[in-house]
Order: structure tokens, then sequence, then C-alpha cells
């Protein structure tokens, strides 16, 4: 278990130290800004849509380096995803950062190293932040931030 969060600190370090699209983009199809009160963390979420699929994403903000880690890793992976296959990638992390840290943890490819957040209730809104966010951006709910409260 040692060389598993081994790996799960230096995936979250490395992409709090070099987040993958962290950038603006402009214009955007939709752009969601999300709050952690509890954590400090902002971020906005800019999405570029064509038709029913997700074909940029990035953000911008600033925040703790789970949030950061999981906004990173969050938008490598819905690159080409539709909007219906973002939604379900939501429910499947959010099942797994909020489950039993007793029972394994389902693959979910690189974001399963975010599994590690379910052993730190109070780092779970900093791992979901991001999602949370684009959640109401492909929902092109806009307005108010999102906030984890």
């Amino acid at each position: 278990m040692s060389e598993l969060n081994d790996l799960y600190q230096e995936v979250i370090l490395d992409h709090n130290r070099r987040p993958h699209n962290f950038r603006v983009i402009d214009p955007a199809s939709a752009k969601q800004e999300g709050y952690n009160p509890l954590c400090g963390d902002r971020l906005t979420l800019y999405l570029t849509l064509d038709g029913n699929v997700i074909k940029d994403v990035a953000f911008q903000g600033s925040g703790c380096a789970i949030s950061k880690a999981s906004a990173s890793l969050m938008t490598d992976v819905l690159k080409g995803k539709s909007v219906n296959e973002a939604r379900e990638l939501f429910d499947q992390f959010h099942a797994m950062i909020t489950s039993n840290p007793e029972t394994p943890a389902p693959d979910m490819g690189k974001l399963s190293v975010l599994a590690g957040v379910r052993e730190y209730p109070t780092r779970v809104k900093c791992a979901s932040l991001a999602w949370h966010t684009m959640k109401a951006a492909v929902a092109h709910e806009g307005g108010a931030p999102v906030s984890t409260e």
C-alpha cells in the first residue's frame, strides 16, 4: 500500500506543479466558475463544444494540490467525450471518491489515483470541485459560481 500512496502523492504533486490545460479558452462554448469555501479553491472552467462533443477543455484558478491535480486530470480525460459521457464520468468519479475506503476502488484509469482522497473526507470537496463545475458547465447553468458547500 505504501507504493500506491507514493504514486498518489507523486501524481498529485506533478499535476499541481505542471497542470495540464491550465489556460483560458476564448471564445469558449461554456464557461463556469467554481469555489470551495472550505479550502479556498477557485477555478474557472472553459469548454469548447462541437455539437455534443467536448473538443477542448481548460481551466484557470488557484487552489490546493488536490484541487489543481483533479482539474488537470479531468481536462485530459474529457477531451473527445460527449456531454453524456462527461456526465457519466462525473457520476463514476464522485462515487469513487465518496465510497468507503475499505472497498476496492473501481478502475478509472489515471483518475484512479484520486481514489485516495476518500480516506480524507475533508479533501473530497477539493477533488470534486472541478467535476461539479464541469457538470454545471455542460448543463449551461452559468450564473453564480458552483460551490462545494
